[in-house]
């Protein structure tokens, strides 16, 4: 399937590994002009290279945190430096935050800028020139436990909030020809994930939590969720603004 991605310009935050670096290699393989985002210098000239040889048209990098930065100056610096953006790719956030669900504010308003609202104070940014042009693709990793409501409270209302800012936005961004939507992932298994030292110990938590929580009985990969990015971000994608899509492996 042609995706029509050929050339296009491509943001990603957080592409150094797991989900982002699929998402990265993903889109170098539509020969795709890609800027990435991360902390870690040195994983993220590991994701350049086999972008360039899987076919990226261009790769650069910025290192940083955006947990410890202005985010909206980021993505005025980040337009400055590359201009304007056709896809942007929000893989941000995680579940390893405060689990205190009795925490204050601070506790709970940390969790929502990691998983929500530093993207959208970027989108604040990186959307107005898409309007401006009538094209543009923003899409973000948010989590199946935005529905599930399982797990850590912090996370999930945090992820939910987000799915509720794309439902609401994506709604009203429709009619201008910008498409702004999530990929819900499930347990996704990767070299350092969640589940990669358990998976490697044996541990009888992974068979429990695939019997009684994957009907797929597996774990998914970081590809099975760039295929669907990629998908969103393609012009098979056009009807389909505003729209929280699972990739879970029908978890239950």
């Amino acid at each position: 399937m042609d995706l029509g991605l050929e050339n296009k310009k491509i943001l990603i935050v957080g592409a150094s590994k797991g989900i982002g670096r699929g998402i990265a290699v993903g889109f170098a393989s539509e020969h795709c002009r890609i800027v990435a985002l991360a902390r870690t210098a040195e994983l993220l000239a590991e994701v350049k290279q086999e972008a360039l040889q899987k076919g990226a048209v261009s790769f650069d990098y910025e290192v940083r945190d955006i947990m410890d930065c202005d985010t909206k100056a980021l993505a005025r610096e980040l337009m400055e430096k590359y201009g304007e953006f056709d896809v942007v790719v929000h893989n941000v956030g995680g579940s390893l935050v405060s689990r205190n669900h009795l925490g204050g504010a601070e506790e709970w308003n940390h969790a929502l800028k990691f998983n929500a609202t530093a993207a959208i104070d970027m989108n604040s940014v990186l959307i107005p020139p898409m309007v401006n042009r009538g094209y543009g693709k923003v899409i973000h990793i948010s989590s199946i436990s935005a529905v599930m409501l399982r797990g850590n409270p912090l996370y999930a209302s945090a992820k939910a909030f987000l799915n509720a800012y794309v439902t609401t936005v994506g709604r009203q961004l429709a009619p201008t020809g910008v498409t702004l939507c999530s990929v819900m992932p499930g347990a996704v298994a990767f070299e350092g994930s969640y589940w990669d030292k358990f998976i490697k110990e044996g541990h009888p938590r992974v068979e429990d939590f695939l019997r009684h929580h994957q009907a797929i009985n597996r774990f998914g990969t970081p590809e099975e969720v760039a295929d669907m990015v990629l998908f969103l971000a393609s012009e098979k994608a056009t009807f389909m603004p505003g729209t929280n899509i699972p990739v879970d492996g029908a978890n239950m």
